[in-house]
């Protein structure tokens, strides 16, 4: 299940920078085709990232255009990404950029309404008059990231239910037999390995030296694709995700103290102190 979670999220980050080149930066399915081969030469290399490449190459044998220009932009799913998302919302466990996976392929399935909305909402992709080489560099270090944050959320969910539910679970074995051939097979699993080979207990993949190193690497990149996404009225809410996901689990301060002081507020639910152990309530409305 969780597998397939992840595998849901990398779906929707590929189809997302499909989009950015496809539609910001006006490329064609061979010059896709090309750009997918070139990714899947290095750290990117994957299952699939390597059936993308084919999916660009494949002829309509009807139409005799591209195939994947002649299918309909629906995504649906037999739930196994649904159930990882209600799994870690059990476990209090945030898997963000595969909820917004699970959300997108949703999404999809209301065309008619998405075809109406786009007659209300007219807005049009600006033309790009950026180096297209220095944003596909960038648009590559993003998926990067992406990709292995969404690795490190769904590892977090097996080692929280691997706790909760004593499964011991072996997070360096499961990694290891991923790598050894599955949908989400990827070369990242070789370092995503080792990572729990070093540290058996490690709660979130972020939190390796080598991994965290890498993504404090190409960070900013992340942050300047979903910035020109944005400006450009092109939706990336798995790569969105995946940025906030990391800024907030890297933030040592949240604007979380304001919801409990909120809810002691109307609900008298108490609140924590940041200099005294036990919890505490206030009447907020006494002068």
């Amino acid at each position: 299940m969780v597998h397939n979670g992840i595998e849901y999220g990398l779906m929707e980050l590929i189809s997302e920078t499909y989009a950015l080149m496809k539609q910001l930066l006006g490329f064609s399915d061979d010059q896709l085709h090309s750009i997918y081969s070139e990714w899947n030469k290095g750290e990117l290399n994957g299952f699939l990232i390597e059936i993308t490449v084919d999916i660009f190459g494949k002829v309509d044998d009807k139409t005799g255009k591209g195939l994947i220009n002649e299918i309909l932009d629906v995504a649906r799913q037999k739930g196994t990404g649904m159930w990882t998302s209600q799994s870690a919302m059990e476990l209090q466990v945030p898997v963000p950029t595969i909820d917004m996976a699970v959300m997108m392929r949703d999404l999809s399935v209301f065309e008619d309404q998405r075809r109406l909305a786009t007659k209300i909402y007219q807005s049009q992709v600006p033309e790009f008059d950026g180096e297209r080489k220095l944003f596909l560099k960038q648009l590559h270090n993003a998926f990067l990231v992406s990709m292995l944050t969404t690795y490190a959320q769904g590892f977090a969910l097996l080692f929280e239910a691997s706790v909760k539910y004593d499964y011991h679970l072996d997070l360096e074995s499961i990694a290891r037999i991923w790598r050894g051939g599955c949908i989400i097979r990827s070369a990242a699993l070789k370092d995503i390995q080792a990572a729990f080979h070093l540290r058996h207990d490690l709660p979130n993949l972020l939190l390796d030296a080598d991994l965290s190193q890498k993504i404090v690497l190409h960070h900013e990149s992340l942050s300047l694709i979903v910035s020109q996404a944005s400006e450009a009225g092109i939706p990336v809410p798995g790569l969105m995700a995946s940025l906030s996901y990391l800024d907030a689990f890297s933030s040592s301060w949240l604007p979380a103290n304001l919801i409990p002081a909120q809810r002691d507020y109307f609900g008298a639910h108490t609140y924590e102190r940041v200099d005294a152990k036990g919890t505490f309530h206030t009447d907020w409305t006494k002068k």
